[in-house]
């Protein structure tokens, strides 16, 4: 008997492949689990899927509330923006219905005043003084007083000091 070498033997495989040769087919591994080992498997396969839905339920909680949040300040912006427009409508309005009662009781006093004076003459600052009041409360009782008799009043620059008014009333 002839001595084969294993170089020989091996190299008979690839040989065989190629010639169509019987090979033995290989078997598929056949394994055997337990219930618990089984159990077990799918756990490990199935808890990161489990740790992701509940990262999204919480997030979907907090978008939740964040939602919730928004649409209170939302109701809280349109209840301030319908007073602001309610509140710009009564000013509005204020302002449509003429002068007030401490306008018109200004103005008499401004009138009684320039009829007392014998050049019928008074400077702005004066008429602050007298009336107790700031410039804006003074030129609204003077817009009354011109309002309810026009052309009897007139407004001249003093002079001397340009800056400074005087309110002068004109001989009937």
């Amino acid at each position: 008997m002839e001595v084969v070498d294993t170089a020989q033997i091996n190299s008979f495989a690839p040989i065989a492949a190629q010639t169509n040769f019987p090979v033995s087919p290989s078997e598929e591994a056949v394994f055997i689990l337990t219930s618990g080992q089984l159990q077990d498997i799918i756990t490990r396969a199935i808890q990161p899927l489990q740790d992701e839905v509940s990262q999204l339920r919480a997030t979907v909680e907090r978008q939740d509330e964040k939602i919730t949040a928004l649409q209170a300040t939302q109701d809280t912006h349109a209840d301030n923006q319908l007073i602001q427009l309610r509140l710009i409508h009564d000013l509005r309005e204020a302002t449509k219905k003429g002068p007030g009662n401490t306008e018109i009781s200004r103005a008499d006093k401004i009138e009684k005043y320039l009829t007392s004076r014998p050049d019928h003459r008074v400077t702005f600052e004066t008429l602050k003084g007298h009336l107790g009041v700031d410039k804006d409360l003074l030129n609204d009782a003077i817009k009354t007083l011109m309002a309810s008799s026009p052309g009897r009043y007139s407004i001249a620059r003093t002079p001397g000091d340009k800056r400074k008014r005087t309110l002068i009333m004109l001989p009937k």
